[in-house]
């Protein structure tokens, strides 16, 4: 893995980290406004900032160097004159280059080059044109043929808690901190605990000046070191550290010590001892030393910026050089992240097989998968009740068949820690919340203005019980009503308004009751006019009219959505659907199917449906998500197959039997 961080100004560095540091919910515009771009030590002109900022923002960008040039006349020939070129550029391979391509006519108009540099490194470079020659166009093509213009690769790529990791701007001087907070703190607990031990052994000598006369009459009679030691340990309760320090002075140093300069020493250490434990205790100390330490440096060691940048007539924006299209994002459960555009799924055999999508280790499986824009802001939350953001584009994008980014490379997890559930969302607008549901049928509503500013570090987006997970998370709009769906066939349908809102933090209360052994594996939003979709591990499925699940109270056992049994295997989640969506599926062997939800039968509430994808042996559906319709008519589907149809009837005595609440 290679890594290139271009060299920055000193002083404009240290000015972003104390805006971090005051404000550390600050955008990356606000420390642009302090580092406006990499500052060479050759001088030179960075043409354009999109480069800059898709560096920053991304970690990898193109950064376009190119020479200061002067057009002068000397000696009646007009003549280019280059004070600076571009960094780690080789002038003297420079100067051959020029003269070689003038030689060869590549270069037209170039009657000489002479290399008039000094011994202090000062630049000058003289390229005198043929009478006639038209200087501009002479140096355009200069800046196209030589290294008088060169891109600068930007890769920032760093060990982060000894992992690679592509860092942001922002991401870098937030590890910069960290690590100088550390730095602070151990050398504060190093210097207390020197003190601390300096004090303890001054508290041993205030003893024995006040004892003087038999503490030099116990050295005198005794026989070695280690009998003075144990005896002033025995007679005074001096510890052993004390009563070494003692045994190893001369006698003259006994007999001279003052108990006033005792006192004096033991008072100044307790000063400092009061200090170091007030910066441990203190975050704000620890923030007011690294800034006086990066004052002092800045101060010493800064000067001005020798880089200048030009702007661009036309030039966009990084995220604006991104096209908007939708995209699948796909999570495997060992950690691998992609995204792929929703194109890559259109033509597909017909019979329900489905087409190879991901190329996995072995044991590994699809475990998240929905669509996205490429502006779409997609929030990870982990198994740890952390919240991450990313922008969808800033996700490495893969082939049908790759297997993806292992995502602790882009996310700073921590041991154990892996990502439980995805969403997408374009804004943080007040009115809407995000909803969150556990295995263990817990639920809890917070605004989704609350996660605005997630850092790189992330964000506590909920408390969990031990042994408890994410199941599903849904963006709604204030007023909506979700279902809840359970591995064993359950599910209840809620209004949203019955669940308060709470902080980030709050553990949520009780969204449906669950027999033993049962647990939550999904949770949907109803939009009027569509159908329930539900899917079975075994590639099974059936479209069930909204009416027939009535809105219960939260915390019931909710009603029964599916029979399962061996043969149908169990839920693996819910979707509402329209006539007009797609659904994409996938199994544990990577295989993925797309098939129109219109060609699946409207069934009841008890039937078993149909099959929807053809599942080997051992293997299981994992995930699937709803798209929009593809509007070509090229495009060819999965069909569905109703050769096995599974009305699937419930028995009476079975219904009999349901807890309350339940049909």
């Amino acid at each position: 893995m290679a890594t290139n961080v271009p060299p920055h100004n000193l002083g404009e560095t240290i000015d972003a980290v104390e805006c971090l540091m005051d404000n550390p919910d600050c955008t990356l515009d606000d420390l642009m406004e302090h580092i406006k771009g990499p500052d060479f030590p050759t001088g030179g002109i960075i043409m354009g900032r999109a480069g800059i900022r898709q560096a920053y923002a991304t970690g990898r960008g193109k950064i376009i160097l190119r020479s200061r040039a002067e057009i002068e006349e000397l000696h009646g020939r007009n003549c280019i004159v280059v004070s600076e070129i571009p960094y780690m550029v080789n002038k003297n391979q420079l100067v051959e280059r020029i003269a070689e391509l003038a030689k060869i006519k590549k270069i037209e108009g170039i009657h000489a080059v002479r290399d008039e540099s000094d011994k202090d490194n000062d630049v000058r470079v003289v390229i005198e044109l043929n009478k006639g020659a038209i200087p501009q166009v002479v140096l355009s093509n200069l800046y196209k043929y030589t290294k008088l213009q060169d891109s600068v690769g930007v890769i920032m790529l760093a060990l982060v808690e000894n992992a690679p990791k592509l860092l942001s701007l922002k991401q870098m001087l937030e590890e910069y901190l960290k690590f100088q907070e550390e730095v602070i703190r151990r050398r504060t607990q190093f210097d207390l605990d020197k003190a601390l031990a300096r004090a303890h052994i001054l508290e041993g000598l205030k003893i024995a000046a006040d004892n003087i006369e038999e503490v030099i009459e116990i050295c005198r009679t005794s026989a070695n070191i280690a009998q003075i030691r144990e005896r002033l340990m025995a007679r005074f309760g001096l510890s052993e550290e004390q009563a070494e320090a003692i045994a190893q002075m001369r006698m003259y140093q006994l007999s001279n010590m003052e108990q006033q300069k005792l006192d004096e020493e033991i008072a100044s250490l307790n000063e400092k001892i009061a200090d170091f434990r007030d910066i441990l205790a203190n975050e704000s100390r620890v923030k007011g030393i690294i800034k006086d330490d990066l004052e002092g440096i800045k101060q010493k060691y800064g000067d001005a910026r020798r880089t200048s940048i030009e702007n661009i007539s036309g030039e966009v924006d990084a995220e604006e050089l991104i096209a908007e299209e939708d995209c699948v994002i796909t999570l495997t459960d060992g950690g691998y992240i992609k995204r792929q555009s929703v194109s890559d799924y259109k033509t597909q055999r017909r019979g329900g097989k489905g087409v190879s999508a991901i190329r996995q280790k072995e044991e590994d499986f699809i475990s998240e998968m929905f669509v996205a824009s490429t502006h779409d802001n997609v929030l990870f939350i982990t198994s740890k009740g952390v919240m991450y953001r990313m922008k969808c584009f800033e996700i490495n994008e893969g082939s049908k068949v790759s297997r993806g980014t292992n995502v602790i490379n882009m996310l700073p997890l921590s041991e154990g820690e892996k990502i439980e559930a995805m969403i997408k969302t374009g804004d943080f607008d007040e009115g809407r919340f995000i909803i969150m549901v556990t295995a263990k049928g817990k639920i809890k509503r917070t605004p989704l203005s609350a996660y605005a500013n997630v850092r790189h570090n992330g964000l506590r987006a909920i408390g969990l019980d031990e042994g408890d997970e994410i199941r599903g998370v849904r963006l709604t709009e204030g007023s909506d009503q979700v279902m809840i769906a359970t591995r064993g066939g359950r599910v209840i349908r809620i209004e949203e308004s019955t669940i308060r809102a709470m902080s980030r933090t709050a553990h949520g209360v009780k969204a449906i009751k669950l027999r033993e052994g049962d647990e939550v594996v999904s949770m949907a939003r109803v939009r009027e006019n569509a159908a329930v979709l539900t899917v079975t591990e075994k590639g099974l499925g059936r479209r069930v009219s909204l009416e027939e699940y009535r809105i219960q109270r939260r915390g019931g056992y909710g009603l029964l959505n599916y029979k399962v049994n061996e043969k149908r295997g169990n839920v693996c989640g819910i979707k509402i659907v329209d006539e007009d969506d797609d659904i994409i599926m996938i199994a544990t062997d990577g295989v993925i199917i797309r098939l129109r939800a219109g060609d699946i039968r409207v069934m009841g509430r008890y039937s078993g449906g149909v099959k929807l994808m053809r599942v080997k042996d051992g293997d299981r559906v994992v995930a699937f998500t709803r798209t929009q319709r593809e509007p070509d008519e090229e495009v060819q589907y999965a069909a569905v197959d109703e050769s096995e149809i599974d009305e699937g009837v419930v028995e009476e005595d079975e219904l009999e039997n349901l807890p309350p609440d339940e049909d």
